[in-house]
């Protein structure tokens, strides 16, 4: 794999000193292009790719002797310009992986391509600059200079007063989660297709435990993984969704799968399904799927599970399902860990999207979910488990949202709602911060897209204990007035209302961030996932891998929640 975010300089004099067996023999008018593509290449492929271009058995492909380079000429380097994501077949063997773009020049792209097609019992060939740049003009990064605004990675925000804030390390791919023991020795980092790496925090390097190729007993395609946790025998479990195409309907089977072995330094390997449901496709890209796992106090195990529509619509494609939501769906499910065979609850219904969960220092349930297209703000909502017998409380959506009663129009096809069917209030958030125009409002600016959420005690400084630190992954359309809203983390200190439900006094903690999208604590420590490395809306094309972010008090937090 070309990588993106590390020189190796020690391989320069490695790489010269290759013996010419590794090589093809070279047409004279070739050799200065093949050698300074050799070096090019133990710079910036050779960690996955090897010096040898044997690759990874089943995780990174070979370039040595390849049936593939030649055939898929312009895909190749359209690899090494703009990344490569999908699948491929090399010499017999499947790979999915995924791989950045290399932050090289044109001319430098062809020498490198030069040399691999001249090495290691490959067909020969050139490569040449202007064939490079019309691959290049037709991806995400048209020119070299688009690639490198992309990869720029944005100065370190403004540390709140009382705490620093350090780079802790850059991803090697998108991730979506982060969990471990609390302890502050390593994270796991959860990666979008299935993808798990060991973070040392002390060594800040990788280790990675599992690829999308690990997941046997899902069904072959792309699937997505939102969700991870930890429990106290080392396992990891993980949440998935993937899209199957059956017949009528297409279907989301979504589920939980859990470690089931532990490799030579005891890291949790060998992913088995644990649990597996389904249901119709969701309405056009609003397929939110299961997300958020954690372990409750209870030592039960909670999913969110988010609509498969955007405000309730019916749709009009016949294999996706016109019914709105499901049972399933817009919902927080429960589960007995322990269970042999387990059984799914649904203990709370009416969340949109709700991205995240998690307890108060009281044992309160809480989530925070994304809005709809329309104008309605985003959501913190009290989730309160129903007793035996009773049916789970319903949050309104689509039914309601935020504050304003059932009934308003937000869209055309708005649902009426169920005679008799109550809807619990969302958190009302008093600001300063995060407020619809300026008011009070349910819960947080629309379209900010909150995200992760982690509870800090009364270990931790003033301006944080015992309230939430949540961030906002940041808006994905325009907003009403044309600015940006969300790419930070907020303080949420909440408080109980004299009627029983719950009000917050919000605060910009952090800001601004490539779209932080996770948060975890551990060791003393705030650790912040940022997704990608653009920090404004009108950034958005282009993405590439962000990186993790500390935060650290500069009086250390007595103990980790």
């Amino acid at each position: 794999m070309f990588h993106l975010f590390r020189r190796l300089p020690g391989m320069l004099l490695f790489a010269a000193s290759l013996g010419a067996a590794e090589l093809n023999p070279v047409p004279a008018e070739l050799q200065s292009t093949v050698a300074r593509g050799q070096i090019l290449f133990a710079a910036n492929c050779a960690m996955c790719h090897q010096l040898t271009g044997r690759g990874t058995p089943g995780t990174y492909p070979p370039l040595a002797a390849s049936d593939w380079l030649q055939p898929n000429r312009k895909l190749a380097i359209r690899a090494v310009v703009a990344g490569l994501k999908d699948p491929i077949t090399v010499n017999g063997v499947r790979y999915h992986g995924q791989m950045p773009p290399a932050l090289l020049t044109d001319p430098q792209v062809a020498d490198v391509l030069t040399f691999v097609l001249n090495s290691w019992g490959n067909p020969g060939g050139r490569v040449i600059a202007p064939e490079v740049a019309a691959v290049r003009a037709k991806s995400d990064f048209p020119t070299f200079e688009a690639l490198k605004r992309a990869s720029d990675f944005r100065p370190l925000p403004p540390a709140p007063a009382g705490f620093t804030v350090a780079e802790t390390a850059r991803l090697p791919d998108f991730a979506t989660r982060l969990t471990s023991d609390r302890q502050g020795k390593n994270l796991f980092v959860l990666g979008l297709n299935g993808s798990v790496w060991r973070l040392n925090l002390t060594t800040r390097k990788f280790k990675q435990l599992l690829w999308p190729t690990n997941y046997s007993d899902l069904r072959p395609g792309d699937f997505s993984t939102l969700g991870i946790a930890l429990d106290a025998q080392n396992q990891l479990w993980i949440s998935f969704n993937q899209r199957v195409a059956s017949r009528p309907l297409v279907t989301n089977e979504v589920g939980i799968l859990r470690t089931s072995a532990k490799d030579s330094e005891g890291d949790p390997v060998a992913p088995k399904l644990w649990f597996r449901t389904r249901y119709p496709q969701g309405i056009g890209p609003y397929n939110h799927g299961v997300s958020d796992l954690r372990f409750g106090p209870d030592g039960r195990l909670y999913l969110t599970s988010g609509s498969r529509t955007d405000g309730g619509e019916p749709g009009t494609d016949p294999q996706l399902g016109q019914m709105g939501e499901t049972d399933l769906t817009a919902a927080v499910w429960r589960f007995d860990p322990q269970a042999r065979e387990p059984q799914l609850e649904v203990i709370a219904r009416g969340l949109r999207n709700a991205y995240s969960l998690n307890w108060d220092g009281a044992g309160n349930l809480f989530t925070v979910a994304n809005g709809p297209d329309a104008h309605a703000g985003e959501e913190m909502d009290h989730i309160l488990p129903p007793k035996a017998g009773e049916a789970p409380r319903h949050h309104g959506f689509p039914y309601q949202l935020g504050r304003i009663a059932a009934g308003h129009a937000w869209y055309a096809h708005t649902p009426a709602a169920p005679a008799g069917l109550q809807f619990v209030l969302p958190v009302e958030n008093l600001g300063p911060d995060a407020l619809a125009e300026g008011q009070p409002t349910a819960t947080f600016t629309p379209h900010s897209s909150p995200a992760g959420l982690e509870w800090l005690d009364a270990t931790w400084p003033e301006a944080v204990r015992d309230g939430f630190l949540m961030g906002r992954f940041g808006n994905l359309i325009q907003t009403s007035d044309g600015t940006d809203c969300g790419f930070d983390v907020l303080s949420v200190k909440l408080e109980r209302t004299a009627n029983g439900g719950w009000q917050a006094r919000t605060k910009t903690f952090l800001a601004p961030l490539g779209r932080p999208l996770d948060l975890h604590v551990a060791g003393g420590k705030i650790y912040v996932l940022e997704y990608t490395r653009p920090t404004r809306f009108k950034d958005q094309p282009g993405w590439l891998p962000g990186r993790i972010l500390e935060v650290t008090p500069l009086a250390p937090a007595a103990r980790a929640p």
